[in-house]
């Protein structure tokens, strides 16, 4: 009984870890866009995270995995790096470039209903009634949150910045639904990635951006993306479900993050929160716990 309860505690030491470090990322989004474009803020992130990666992996003495499971599995790595990091990031940080802070980074988190919808034609998964009405909650937060605070008068803040967030969250799903397919050691599979695309990424940089030297303040944000959005803290969340003994308790804790978000958002980037925007995510939170349910029955 001792050790369940040391676990379930370790559990939620790492993941309130990763929903603080998740929560702070919608910021330094924002902040790295400043002084990068989302091409520039793509490859330094990315290579940051490369390299963070491959640190754990030596550390692990897991290094000498990565070459057999591409081997065995090129195809499908090719694929899942094309996505993330490349065209997912790209895509998400131009939404975020479109967008304020508050209004992507709620958009951005209706992925879990979109995998949900996606499960259907790609896993053959039946869609419930649970997910309609989830759908239907969460599009109409986002709507809210999109025409601050007027959703039938359909006047959007960002047409392409909208389409560009919900386009993300399609990217983001069709991620997990092909890591589905694959089996190996996380760490390994995530490497992968970020090594099979590193090329993709330095390639449509070099034909699309101009070569600048970056500021420093860029870099130390991309540094931050790379190692807390896109590496590290996945690491963190995956450990607390390792130890987790009720998995589902740990999964809740990722609802506080949006909300915590909101306030790294006010204080660092002096942005104004909408009432419009709570409202819209509170809509957005409850079709998910909708959704949830649905997927613990």
């Amino acid at each position: 009984m001792e050790n369940i309860i040391k676990s379930q505690s370790q559990a939620y030491k790492f993941a309130l870890i990763a929903v603080f470090l998740w929560s702070t990322v919608a910021t330094a989004f924002k902040y790295s866009l400043q002084y990068l474009s989302p091409e520039e803020l793509v490859l330094f992130s990315s290579l940051t995270s490369l390299l963070a990666l491959f640190f754990v992996l030596v550390i692990n003495r897991k290094l000498s995995l990565v070459i057999p499971y591409i081997k065995n599995n090129i195809k499908l790595v090719f694929i899942l790096g094309l996505i993330n990091p490349f065209l997912y990031y790209l895509v998400l940080f131009k939404a975020y470039d479109y967008l304020p802070a508050q209004e992507a980074q709620a958009i951005n988190y209706t992925w879990a209903l979109m995998l949900a919808f996606l499960s259907v034609p790609f896993l053959k998964q039946k869609l419930t009634l649970n997910d309609i009405v989830a759908g239907i909650i969460c599009y109409f937060g986002v709507l809210v949150i999109s025409t601050k605070g007027e959703p039938f008068s359909l006047s959007f803040s960002n047409v392409d910045g909208v389409l560009l967030a919900l386009f993300s969250t399609i990217l983001w799903s069709l991620y997990w639904i092909f890591n589905t397919k694959t089996k190996g050691e996380s760490t390994v599979m995530l490497f992968s990635n970020f090594l099979i695309a590193t090329p993709i990424i330095i390639v449509y940089f070099l034909l699309t951006q101009p070569i600048m030297v970056p500021s420093s303040n860029g870099i130390l944000a991309a540094i931050y993306v790379g190692l807390f959005e896109m590496g590290i803290t996945f690491l963190f969340w995956l450990k607390a479900m390792q130890n987790a003994e009720n998995t589902s308790k740990i999964a809740n804790l990722i609802f506080i993050s949006p909300f915590m978000s909101l306030i790294f958002i006010y204080f660092i980037l002096n942005e104004k929160i909408f009432i419009s925007t709570l409202i819209g995510l509170g809509f957005i939170i409850l079709g998910l716990v909708i959704q949830q349910k649905k997927v613990k029955e």
